[in-house]
């Protein structure tokens, strides 16, 4: 197995893995009367980011990995560590919120808004880069930019109805 072949395995373990963590979080904010906003883009999300996983292995999996782009994307790992463990139980890939609940305001969201969503576009350009594939970085790059504009918003209005009293 090639290089590029080992950064996607692992990129494939690694999202499977926080899906898992996801739902059951998922499943702990709606036992608590947690709220799902946007639900109807959420399958584009899971098409960009299959199309993304699908196209660097079919693109990359054969490819060296430059070592710059991916010591950029092991420090990016430890920012989507950081995050996680920041919302904890609150994480999830979808915008669900709990009514009453203080938004998040320590790790990363102390400085940064939506810093998961800052990690995830610098890794969908990044590693792309690691394996050779700028074309490759900017498309994706774009298609996720245009994603994200209407989710920050869907989760913008998401934090402010749950800032309301309950």
């Amino acid at each position: 197995m090639g290089e590029g072949a080992w950064l996607v395995a692992f990129l494939v373990a690694q999202r499977l893995a926080e899906l898992a963590f996801a739902q059951l979080n998922t499943m702990r904010l709606r036992a608590k009367g947690a709220v799902e906003f946007g639900a109807t883009h959420y399958p584009l999300m899971i098409v960009l980011h299959g199309l993304w996983l699908l196209g660097l292995w079919a693109f990359g999996h054969d490819r060296p990995v430059n070592l710059y782009w991916l010591a950029l994307f092991i420090v990016l790992q430890f920012g989507r560590l950081w995050v996680i463990m920041s919302l904890g139980r609150r994480w999830t890939t979808r915008v669900i919120v709990l009514r009453g609940a203080a938004p998040v305001a320590r790790g990363p969201y102390r400085w940064v808004k939506h810093p998961n969503y800052l990690i995830v576009a610098l890794e969908i350009a990044i590693v792309p880069l690691a394996l050779g594939l700028p074309l490759f970085a900017l498309v994706f790059s774009v298609a996720n930019a245009a994603l994200l504009v209407y989710r920050i918003r869907i989760e913008n209005e998401a934090l402010a109805w749950a800032a309301q009293p309950a």
